[in-house]
């Protein structure tokens, strides 16, 4: 079976940890760990967060003043390969022979989108409100609530077209476990000069449906750092909801920085192919794929 799997960013740089290069090392290789049973008996095509990542990033080329932040097209392109180099490592270790390769992907997205005028994405490290006050006086960063704290917030529009679908297909159908559009892809749209990389963050969970479609996978599991989809947020207000229709999650009030885009990610893919998805915890992945852990997505 070929299975499209989307890590999250905070699952592999946890909330409240620090971002340093020895954590995420550590949590890529768990990751890894929970995955590679079933990259042994499956074909994966892996995906992933990096909103933490690409928040970091920023704050440390906006600290440079010699010279002009890079914009965020490059800061993305600059994360997927982190990400990406950690995590071929870390499957390098747990499916010795295994080909593996991590692509660079670039995602068309409309300039139209409305996405543009009204940034919701977060990304970064969590402030506190007296923090996010004294930035937003210094830099007009646009900001949103998010885990008890505040957040920067970018576009994140929606994902059209992966540009290097066909590579993917063709590494992916000789057996590569290949590990791509990471934190959603670089974002990119046509100009009058041509391609140019846009200032925005794609959402990784809706890039993952669409890379799960285009290339033929028989589900699509969406993992993350929450147990499962709950009635009602924060979790000790509801209960893990185990199966469910499209129609029955979008009737939940979601958090549309996080729970809300996996959910309209799986529908997606549920609706267009007919398979499955699954979103559940990172360290519970096997489970999660038997439907015996998660929320696990179906067709009416």
């Amino acid at each position: 079976m070929r299975i499209v799997i989307a890590l999250g960013g905070n699952a592999l740089l946890r909330r409240g940890e620090p971002m340093d290069a020895d954590r995420q090392r550590s949590n890529v290789l768990c990751a890894a760990k929970a995955l590679a049973p079933i990259a042994r008996t499956h074909q994966l095509i892996v995906t992933h967060g990096n909103g933490p990542q690409v928040g970091l990033l920023a704050l440390q080329a906006a600290s440079y003043q010699e010279v002009k932040p890079y914009p965020f097209d490059i800061l993305s392109a600059e994360s997927e390969g982190m990400i990406g180099y950690l995590i071929e490592q870390a499957f390098a270790s747990e499916l010795p022979g295994r080909e593996i390769a991590t692509l660079l992907t670039q995602v068309e997205v409309d300039l139209a989108d409305p996405a543009f005028s009204k940034p919701t994405k977060p990304i970064g490290p969590i402030y506190s409100q007296a923090e996010a006050d004294s930035i937003v006086a210094k830099t007009g960063w646009s900001l949103v609530t998010d885990s008890g704290g505040v957040r920067r917030a970018i576009a994140s529009p929606i994902p059209q077209r992966i540009r290097e679908i066909n590579v993917i297909k063709l590494l992916a159908d000789a057996g590569v476990l290949v590990i791509c559009a990471g934190g959603g892809g670089i974002p990119v749209a046509a100009t009058p000069d041509g391609w140019r990389g846009v200032e925005a963050v794609i959402d990784k969970d809706l890039s993952a449906a669409l890379l799960a479609e285009a290339t033929s996978a028989e589900m699509l599991l969406l993992l993350t750092d929450v147990s499962a989809v709950w009635t009602h947020w924060p979790m000790s207000a509801g209960r893990p909801i185990r199966t469910a229709t499209c129609a029955e999650l979008r009737a939940l009030e979601l958090d549309s920085g996080s729970m809300g885009p996996k959910v309209e990610a799986a529908c997606r893919f549920v609706e267009r192919t007919g398979y499955p998805a699954a979103i559940g915890a990172i360290d519970q992945a096997e489970a999660v794929f038997r439907g015996e852990a998660g929320t696990r997505v179906v067709a009416a």
